[in-house]
């Protein structure tokens, strides 16, 4: 075995956000983000992948996707929120759900949740099967490598844990604000310059 050098120390291990929620900064200068919320679904030294929370899309409803896309029963025996979750593949449809549910092809997210992809689930969904709690995103947010670390270095997001009152319950107007208040923070009195509070 050769010698150390003393000094040295170790590389740092990548600290993964999957699982946790990155909101809004009010100076966040990308409309796409502007007051959102967003659920990382996958974080990595390659890059992150998540959805927003909180941008409901009031030209489709969760029942007119599936008759869209050719899933029975119609009307469906359960119905799910349906938002906007970013702006990366649009047309694409993620499932954000409890994890007690899975089919292949889901994968799991920190705290308890999965992401699914398959028209599997909406199947299910409408059957008033599948997961406890979902949500049905069209499109993602994604990060190329270190350009989410960039931008919370930037002060344009903030961090916190995920929760299913935040993901799944109560209204997408006040899922902004509910977790700025789960972060004990007046919105007020945030400012847009890094270390300047």
């Amino acid at each position: 075995m050769g010698q150390q050098d003393k000094d040295a120390a170790p590389p740092a291990a990548p600290t993964s956000l999957a699982g946790q929620l990155l909101v809004a900064m009010p100076n966040m200068r990308d409309p796409n983000f502007a007051g959102s919320l967003i659920c990382l679904c996958a974080h990595s030294e390659g890059g992150a992948m998540g959805l927003i929370l909180n941008q409901p899309i009031p030209t489709l409803s969760f029942e007119g996707l599936l008759r869209q896309v050719g899933v029975e029963p119609q009307p469906p025996q359960r119905v799910i929120r349906l938002v906007n979750g970013g702006p990366v593949e649009e047309s694409r449809g993620f499932v954000l759900h409890s994890d007690e549910w899975k089919t292949e092809g889901s994968l799991p997210v920190e705290g308890g949740y999965a992401l699914t992809a398959s028209i599997d689930i909406l199947k299910a969904i409408a059957s008033g099967g599948g997961p406890r709690q979902g949500v049905l995103a069209l499109g993602y947010a994604g990060w190329g490598a270190g350009q989410l670390e960039n931008e919370l270095l930037r002060n344009d997001w903030l961090c916190v844990e995920a929760d299913e009152d935040l993901l799944f319950g109560g209204e997408d107007e006040t899922r902004w604000a509910r977790a700025m208040a789960k972060l004990k923070i007046d919105p007020g009195l945030l400012s847009g310059e890094a270390g300047h509070a």
